[in-house]
C-alpha cells in the first residue's frame, strides 16, 4: 500500500534567475529554466531522494505539457496512477523571477487544479487508497494551492481522519486557506502545519518576532503541531508538550523557490526514518540549506 501521498499542485515551474540584484523594472541577463514543480510535486521529488515512492493526487491536463510532465514524474520514481487527467483543463504553470536579493515576483497559474476540485480526491474515497469506512492511514502532504472550499472540506472529511496530515500554505497569500486546520473541531487526530513567520502571523492575525513564539501561538490556536521557519534565524517545532528549536546552517543562497517544500519533505522523511523531533528538525534544515545553496539538484 502507498505510504505517502502528496496532494496539491503538480505543474511546470518556469524560473528566471539572475546573479544581479533586481528591483521593479529590472532588465538583466540570467537563465530561464522549465522544470517539473508545484508544492506537492516538489515535496514528492524530495521524498524520492530519501528512498520513498510517494503517490501524486492532483490535476494534470491531457495536453502535450501534461503528457511530458507525467512521463517525467514516472521516470523520477513517482506514482502517477492516481492523478486526475482532464481533457478540458490545461496543465498548470508557475512563473517566478529571482535575483541575488531573493524572489522578486511570482505568478501561480493553478486554475486547472482549482477547477478540478474534489475530483482529485476520488482515490481516497472510492477504495483505491481509502474510503470513509476504511480511511487512508499513511502520511499525507497537503498544499494550500487547493481552493478554500476544498481545504475546508478536507478538514471535515472522514476519509482523512486516520491520516498523519501535514499541511503547507504554498505562499503567504494563501496562508488564510489553512484556517480550517486550526479548529479544535477538526474531525481527526489534527494537522501538522509547516509555515514561515509571515504565514504564521497571517493565521494568527499578528506579527511574530521569532519562530518559537509563532509556533507556540499556532498550537494555542488549534494546530496539532507547528513547524515555523524564519529564514536564517531559529526554526521551531512546537506541539502541546513544548517546543524544539534549531538554527539553519549558514550557506550562500543561490535559489529560493522550492526551499520550503524541501524542508517539509526532508522533515517528513526523517520522521519516517525514526528520527526524534530534534534530529528531524536538524536534518530538514540541513537538506533545505543544501538545496538553496545549489548543492542539491532540482530534478
Amino acid at each position: 500500500m502507498t505510504a505517502v501521498l502528496c496532494i496539491g499542485s503538480v505543474l511546470w515551474d518556469v524560473i528566471g534567475r539572475s546573479a544581479s540584484v533586481m528591483r521593479q523594472g529590472s532588465d538583466v541577463p540570467g537563465r530561464i529554466t522549465q522544470i517539473p514543480g508545484g508544492v506537492a510535486l516538489n515535496i514528492a521529488m524530495t521524498l524520492v531522494r530519501f528512498g520513498l515512492r510517494p503517490a501524486l493526487l492532483s490535476a494534470v491536463g491531457r495536453d502535450v505539457l501534461g503528457d511530458v510532465l507525467v512521463s517525467e514524474c514516472r521516470d523520477m520514481g513517482l506514482e502517477t496512477g492516481f492523478l486526475y487527467r482532464s481533457e478540458d483543463l490545461p496543465t498548470d504553470r508557475y512563473m517566478a523571477v529571482e535575483g541575488a536579493n531573493g524572489l522578486i515576483a511570482a505568478i501561480a497559474d493553478a486554475h486547472s487544479l482549482e477547477a478540478a476540485g474534489d475530483k482529485i480526491l476520488r482515490p481516497l474515497q472510492d477504495g483505491r487508497l481509502g474510503s470513509k469506512a476504511a480511511p487512508f492511514e499513511g502520511l499525507i502532504a497537503l498544499d494550500g494551492n487547493l481552493t478554500e472550499h476544498l481545504l475546508a472540506q478536507i478538514a471535515r472529511d472522514p476519509a482523512f481522519s486516520a491520516a498523519d496530515l501535514r499541511v503547507a500554505p504554498a505562499s503567504p497569500g494563501k496562508a488564510e486557506r489553512l484556517l480550517p486546520f486550526l479548529s479544535r473541531s477538526f474531525d481527526s487526530t489534527g494537522a501538522v502545519l509547516y509555515v514561515n513567520c509571515e504565514e504564521a502571523g497571517i493565521l494568527c492575525q499578528t506579527e511574530f518576532a521569532d519562530a518559537e513564539t509563532a509556533a507556540q501561538a499556532l498550537v494555542a490556536r488549534g494546530a496539532l503541531r507547528a513547524l515555523v521557519t524564519d529564514g536564517g534565524a531559529l526554526c521551531a517545532d512546537a506541539d502541546g508538550a513544548g517546543v524544539v528549536s534549531e538554527r539553519p546552517p549558514e550557506v550562500l543562497v543561490t535559489r529560493v523557490t522550492g526551499a520550503g517544500d524541501t524542508f517539509m519533505a526532508a522533515h517528513m522523511a526523517a520522521e519516517l526514518a525514526g528520527q526524534d523531533r530534534a534530529a528531524a528538525l536538524k536534518s530538514a534544515l540541513t537538506a533545505a540549506a543544501r538545496y538553496v545553496s545549489g548543492e542539491t539538484p532540482h530534478d
